[in-house]
């Protein structure tokens, strides 16, 4: 399988746009596209993951501390670790969830 990511990459008005990239029954990968001002409140995964930022700038909240959403950015995640995010401008990243 091969994707060109950046072609992927699509804004609502508002909202998020997600696309399932790739998975099976262990691995989750999905392409989130948050636009500016949009905000995903606490939640948990039962999953072990990681973020990484495609482009934009936004706030990563985990676990209490804040991470700058800036392209390149990589965040991992404890499974039921809790999160949350805010998009300050039109912000992608890849999720990317395993089920070990």
């Amino acid at each position: 399988m091969h994707e060109q990511i950046n072609e992927l990459i699509e804004y609502s008005k508002k909202g998020i746009l997600s696309k399932s990239i790739a998975g099976n029954d262990k691995l989750d990968i999905t392409l989130f596209c948050m636009a500016k001002g949009t905000e995903m409140s606490e939640h948990t995964s039962t999953k072990q993951g990681f973020v990484y930022v495609i482009e934009g700038n936004g706030v990563f909240n985990l676990e209490g501390k804040e991470i700058k959403m800036l392209p390149g950015v990589f965040i991992y995640m404890n499974e039921n670790a809790v999160h949350s995010l805010k998009a300050d401008e039109n912000t992608s990243f890849i999720l990317t969830l395993a089920n070990y």
